[in-house]
């Protein structure tokens, strides 16, 4: 059975033994951080659900380990645990690029996703039209959770259109969080990945989010680079699944 676990404990320094497939298979515990949102993890009245939640669920089943669930809006904060062996696996919409790539070894693609700009809609905002043109970014500035994987698409965006996107980021909220405060007016601009922004947007009636920031990404789950046996039997794993009709009514659940 899924356990929720606590994220309060945190380790000094990284542990001087690694874990892999064998010391997981071994303990009988698989260390999973996820981030609480409808798509990561989240309650809905008596029933635990979200995306990455099921998935964690039949990879429980199918490998016969218990797996720990932390919550962790932060990704920066759920890498550098997975660092600190807190965690074995980062399950959450992470946009594969080359900076991440460097530090950390990605599993098969889940899904495919985009960036969107979160604002509101001219009825909500003084009557100004929303922002269609990426050159209208310029000297604009954009809110994002601390170290989001966005942050690398709105500076080569910045150079792209030639002028300043000033980014703010911020210490406390993640993308949820942001698009809330977007409708509330206590900010004008924020990036969220398209498939939350959608889902949000029918909960907010004042945000726009048809304006995209990205090309379509290729979204994957994480593992420290010291587990290549974990990545590939995660990889078996995926390959099979990701054909599953189980699979297909997840992800239509969701997205």
């Amino acid at each position: 059975m899924i356990l929720l676990k606590n994220t309060a404990t945190r380790k000094t320094k990284v542990p001087d033994f690694s874990r892999d497939y064998a010391q997981i298979i071994e303990s009988g515990e698989l260390n999973v951080v996820t981030d609480y949102n409808s798509i990561g993890y989240h309650v809905l009245g008596d029933t635990i659900a979200g995306f990455q939640y099921e998935l964690m669920r039949k990879l429980e089943r199918d490998w016969g380990v218990k797996v720990n669930v932390f919550l962790e809006n932060s990704l920066s904060e759920s890498l550098n645990g997975m660092v600190m062996h807190e965690y074995d696996i980062v399950a959450r919409n992470i946009p594969v690029n080359t900076a991440l790539k460097d530090s950390f070894a990605f599993t098969t693609p889940i899904t495919l996703n985009k960036l969107v700009l979160v604002q509101r809609k001219a009825e909500f905002n003084d009557s100004i039209s929303p922002i269609r043109q990426h050159l209208d970014l310029a000297k604009k500035t954009l809110v994002v959770p601390r170290n989001s994987p966005a942050i690398l698409r709105l500076q080569n965006l910045s150079h792209e259109i030639g002028d300043t996107i000033f980014i703010r980021q911020n210490e406390t909220y993640g993308e949820e969080q942001l698009v809330m405060m977007v409708a509330s007016g206590d900010i004008d601009f924020t990036v969220c990945n398209e498939v939350v922004a959608e889902q949000l947007a029918e909960q907010l009636p004042e945000i726009d989010v048809e304006t995209d920031i990205s090309f379509t990404q290729l979204e994957s789950w994480a593992v420290r680079k010291d587990s290549p046996v974990l990545l590939d039997s995660l990889n078996v794993w995926l390959s099979r699944f990701l054909k599953s009709r189980e699979f297909q009514r997840t992800y239509k659940k969701y997205y």
